[in-house]
């Protein structure tokens, strides 16, 4: 039999698992009349009328698609029509109109009836004594997948949905082929009466699947429990029968319920590839897959990374877990492996033999051809000093300063660094370039950690430099408004090197166009040799992970997972079994066992293997909170004596936001910002971003916020009254207050009229703002990768004829907001050098064009273009006269500006103890608003850390104060006590480039801070 090894580049949404053919069941339709004695017109009526010589479909009074009386038969209406190949939905209509309808099972107005036609002839008959529709085509079966089979003994289904069932069967056909034929399905080769054992599933399975706890349970008898197995390994379908034993509905069957009840053991299994130790002989590969419906599973090894025939073909064997494994020889090391699993797969409805890589690979070849046979602890694959690398010191999280940063946008266009390292981890070892002078500088300042953007295997980005397309335009020749430049860049988008990487194929296994050779273990070493050079410039490293969804799914699909065990690692939706994709792509489910297993060993591979320091979930609210939890407790088992890291030292932090099939925890506990509090693991907060910068990321992008002049300098799309625009900017200040403390649920303090709240207590739309127990769980920023850089926001909001003087004060302000708070600080890469993306929202596949990061600082990326029209072409008309204002692009000086404050904002905050406290308690102790309440001045906050009180944190400072200017103007604010005390600007802003901020003082019980200045204050 031929091998199927697909690996075209496909779309990244799967439509539907059309595995096995259309659920028949009654649904609800318009109200019919009486039943009519003798019909004068029964017509067919569907989708398919207009392809049989009506004007249109759905045409009850069309007589091309009449159904005639048949002699001899009273009441039986027949006709044959030659219908095009294709899927098409049928009825029957009586007397010319919708009045009187029949659909499937006979239902008056019931549901449409499925027609999968061949083409050619197909003869169709109604019986008005039933009112039953049937044709003499072998009818599919199965179509939508909204049976559940949940454990060895219950499947799950709405048997309500029909009323007329008696009885209900699960057939099973080893090699497929099961279809509904006069009545009855054939082509099983095995079938069980299903018992319904009540009206919705028992507590323990709805439990585990409360989206499905409304179904019927139908309990399979013990006769089938040897069978399990081998009905696993074929086509399942579950019918609703009538007392006489005629179908009336089917459905096809989601199983991954029943392969975690069945191989359970798997869970506990060490998978992929590992090695024998003690040398000679003893150093052999082991490789172990989880197909549990697999039939048959071949290793296949091979010289190269492509091409050529198998050195080696060898059966593996199979245990009661559903773990197939060989072993092989030494001298495989250093070549490559695919296995060809024996599977039938519901989607096409036959046994397949797939070529495929191993979910749990470490190395691959080349475009991800095949697995390598890599020992990750092969002396040669070490950096000098890996064994022994120190890593930055770090007390707690609080104390960590993040910086987002993008491996290709690190250095491509960095002509300091050497042309074959540009783009790459090995571009981190140039020490004298440009950029890693920067990344020096900032860490010098007080920069901490850095975040890479996924590095993980991604499916969409050619490996081959050689292969990869530049956009075919002299891009810097069109005007800074003009379209050309996107369109241009959009020709060879998918086909550059270009792309964010959430889009990831192998999760353990580091990205080969980020390395100078994609072939053997290069990509292994060097990025070893990035993590080294970081850690030895200060910067901890923290892996942007993406297991939430693949680029694809199915047969056809370029990841691998539907094509070992199908229907198994991806979401489904419960009615129709298609692959849910709210996640952008196809989204996978953790919440299965052994998907979630591979997310914790996965990581856990990750952080022994390359030293990580932290890990940033994407979609983490996607993810169960016990994933995420039995992550950290996998990772906190790590030792740097027997695993050479400290995995309780790994910080972990993702997106918590709510949203898709499983909001509301509708599937599962997710990991959400509300459900992650009391567990460490950070969220990021979104509502300081919006209340910082204003609106919200789906809102008019001209809204305005606190540091972007709402209120206090409103631009020209604002149209609200003052009273409401004060109203909004004090509720924004508000939310800031309590973003300031790490975003606490339970900080107490005075709001906007006067009363005594907590955290939770304040508003974000509709929702509470504080919701963390401690304040290493909020990740605290105002500009990511997503979006609009802060530049380009503030380019959007500000008035347009604001100085670029003001602007570089309005992004250190905005900046401040997450440097001086409680929580762990997150700054987008070049936010600190007015990073622009030329007004574009979304720039995942936008190029190094619009992606530019340049650490000359001759420019900051503004007005190169009209930004990509498949994000922002409805915004273009807003966005021309920007960015053909010749003003809002800063100038060198502007940008160096901006760096030197965002320097002095670093330092600040690394040389003061009381911006970490640590604990919630210590927050609440400590931290006050003075000026809050409704008399507050609006665009000021102001905030007092006092260190007077309980324990003493910072032995050099007593008290630090801090005023948030973001008006136009000086403000003047009152702070009772301050005079009690003798303050300094910090030494980091005294010592700094800003003449402005030094202009802040306190006299007295007085505090005077210049516009658009974030001021700091320390007592003795």
């Amino acid at each position: 039999m031929p091998l199927s090894s697909s690996r075209p580049r496909r779309p990244a949404v799967l439509a539907a698992l059309a595995a096995t053919v259309a659920l028949v069941l009654p649904a609800a339709g318009p109200a019919a009349a009486d039943h009519t004695p003798q019909p004068g017109l029964v017509v067919l009526v569907g989708s398919l009328q207009s392809e049989l010589g009506c004007p249109g479909d759905w045409q009850p009074g069309c007589t091309a698609t009449e159904l005639l009386p048949v002699d001899d038969e009273p009441g039986v209406y027949r006709a044959t029509f030659d219908v095009p190949a294709g899927d098409y939905a049928t009825k029957v209509a009586v007397n010319g109109s919708w009045a009187e309808n029949y659909g499937a099972g006979g239902v008056a107005g019931g549901a449409d009836i499925p027609l999968q036609a061949p083409g050619g002839a197909v003869t169709f008959t109604y019986d008005h004594a039933t009112h039953l529709l049937t044709d003499d085509l072998p009818d599919a079966v199965g179509e939508q997948q909204s049976a559940h089979w949940l454990s060895r003994e219950v499947v799950a289904w709405d048997a309500d949905a029909v009323p007329a069932a008696a009885s209900f069967r699960l057939y099973g056909a080893r090699d497929g082929g099961l279809a509904l034929t006069d009545g009855a399905i054939t082509g099983a080769t095995q079938s069980y009466l299903l018992r319904r054992s009540g009206d919705t599933l028992p507590a323990d399975l709805a439990a585990d699947v409360p989206h499905l706890a409304d179904l019927a349970p139908l309990r399979l008898p013990r006769s089938s429990r040897p069978q399990v197995d081998d009905l696993l390994r074929g086509q399942l379908l579950v019918a609703a029968l009538d007392a006489d034993g005629r179908v009336l509905a089917t459905s096809g069957v989601q199983v991954p319920g029943v392969l975690d009840d069945v191989y359970a053991g798997a869970a506990d299994r060490e998978l992929g590839l590992s090695w024998g130790r003690g040398g000679g002989r003893g150093h052999r590969p082991h490789l172990a897959l989880w197909a549990p419906t697999a039939r048959s599973v071949t290793l296949h090894v091979y010289e190269t990374g492509s091409g050529g025939e198998p050195l080696v073909s060898a059966p593996m064997v199979v245990d009661r877990d559903g773990v197939w494994r060989a072993t092989g020889e030494r001298s495989w090391e250093g070549r490559y492996f695919l296995y060809e699993v024996e599977v039938f797969v519901p989607e096409t409805g036959r046994v397949e033999h797939n070529l495929v890589t191993d979910p749990y690979s470490v190395g691959l070849s080349t475009n991800s051809g095949r697995s390598l046979l890599v020992d990750l602890d092969a002396p040669a694959l070490a950096p000098a000093g890996w064994d022994d690398l120190a890593k930055p010191d770090l007390a707690r999280p609080e104390q960590l300063s993040l910086y987002e940063l993008h491996v290709r946008d690190f250095s491509i266009t960095d002509d300091t660094v050497p042309a074959d390292h540009r783009g790459t981890y090995a571009a981190f070892t140039d020490a004298g370039s440009d950029g890693m002078t920067h990344l020096r500088d900032l860490a010098g300042a007080g920069l901490n950690a850095v975040h890479l953007l996924p590095v993980n295997d991604i499916a969409t980005i050619e490996e081959r430099r050689s292969q990869q397309l530049e956009p075919p335009c002299d891009l810097a020749s069109f005007p800074p408004d003009s379209p050309e430049q996107q369109a241009c860049v959009a020709e060879v988008a998918g086909q550059d090197g270009f792309n964010w990487g959430y889009d990831p194929l192998h999760w353990t296994v580091p990205e080969g166009s980020y390395a100078t050779d994609p072939e053997d273990a290069t990509r292994i070493r060097e990025f070893r040799d990035m993590v080294a050079a970081l850690n030895g410039t200060g910067l901890r490293v923290v892996q942007d992970v993406v297991y939430n969804h693949t680029s694809d799914a199915g047969q056809d699909g370029r990841n691998d997972l539907d094509r070992i065990v199908p229907g198994y690692y991806h979401r489904l939706d419960p009615t129709t079994g298609a692959v849910e994709t709210s996640t952008c792509c196809a989204g996978t489910a953790p919440e299965h066992t052994m998907m979630g297993k591979l997310v914790v060993d996965s990581l856990v591979t990750l952080v022994q293997t390359y030293k990580l320091d932290g890990i940033r979930f994407d979609l983490m609210g996607h993810h169960p909170k016990q994933n995420i939890l039995d992550v950290r407790a996998a990772l906190d088992e790590l030792t740097p004596e027997r695993d050479g890291v400290d995995g309780s030292a790994v910080y972990l932090y993702g997106e918590g936001w709510n949203f898709g099939e499983v909001a509301d925890d509708a599937r599962f506990v997710q990991a959400t910002q509300a459900n992650m509090a009391g567990t460490g693991v950070g969220t990021f907060n979104d509502r300081l971003r919006d209340a910082v910068r204003g609106g919200t990321p789906f809102s008019d992008p001209r809204v305005q916020g606190f540091a972007s002049g709402l209120l206090t300098d409103p631009n020209a799309a604002e149209t609200r009254t003052a009273a409401e625009q004060r109203d909004r900017l004090l509720l924004a200040q508000d939310q800031i207050r309590v973003g300031l403390t790490g975003n606490l649920r339970d900080y107490r303090f005075t709001d906007r009229t006067g009363a005594q709240v907590t955290g939770a207590d304040v508003d974000y739309e509709g929702q509470p703002v504080g919701y963390t127990a401690d304040p290493q769980e909020a990740v605290t920023y105002v500009s990511a990768h997503d979006n609009e850089t802060l530049y380009d926001a503030l380019a959007l909001k500000l008035p347009q004829d604001t100085a670029t003087a003001d602007r570089v004060r309005v992004q250190t302000l905005a900046l401040a907001t997450t440097a001086l708070g409680q929580g762990v600080s997150f700054w987008h890469a070049g936010s600190e050098q007015l990073r622009s993306k030329s007004l574009d929202r979304n720039s995942y596949d936008s190029g190094d064009w619009f992606n530019v990061l340049d650490w000359s600082g001759r420019t900051n990326g503004f007005g190169r273009g009209l930004p990509p029209a498949a994000d922002n072409e409805d915004s273009w008309d807003l966005m021309r006269p920007l960015l053909a204002d010749p003003a809002l692009q800063p100038a060198p000086t502007g940008i160096a500006a901006a760096r030197d404050a965002a320097d002095a904002l670093l330092a600040v905050r690394a040389s003061t103890p009381l911006f970490s406290l640590g604990t919630a308690e210590l927050v609440q102790q400590k931290v006050s608003f003075p000026g809050a309440g409704p008399d507050q001045t609006p665009g000021v906050v102001t905030m007092e850390v006092d260190d007077t009180v309980g324990e003493d944190v910072d032995p050099d400072v007593s008290r630090v104060l801090v005023v948030l200017n973001a008006s136009p103007e000086t403000t003047t604010q009152v702070v009772p006590g301050a005079g009690a005390v003798t303050w300094v600007l910090h030494p980091a802003l005294a010592a700094g480039a800003d003449p402005v901020v030094r202009g802040s003082s306190v006299d007295g019980d007085t505090v005077t801070v210049p516009a658009r200045t974030a001021a700091v204050f320390v007592a003795r």
